[in-house]
């Protein structure tokens, strides 16, 4: 049984999209590698800003729901 060839969405090359290819189904393994390293690096970035989300999100909820007085 023959897989299916896809053109890259990136890079426009095509391949054939095998079964447990890491990625995206419209992304070639080469194009797909660099955005599986950056999606590592962001959850790291995300976790380290727990504390700036939390003063940001004090911050809006202060501002929207202060009373005037």
């Amino acid at each position: 049984m023959a897989f299916p060839i896809k053109v890259c969405s990136i890079c426009s090359e095509e391949f054939e999209l095998r079964p447990g290819k890491p990625g995206f189904a419209n992304r070639c393994p080469a194009c797909s590698e660099p955005e599986s390293a950056t999606n590592s690096a962001n959850a790291t970035q995300r976790g380290s800003n727990k504390e700036l989300d939390q003063e940001r999100r004090k911050a809006m909820r202060d501002l929207l729901y202060r009373k005037d007085s």
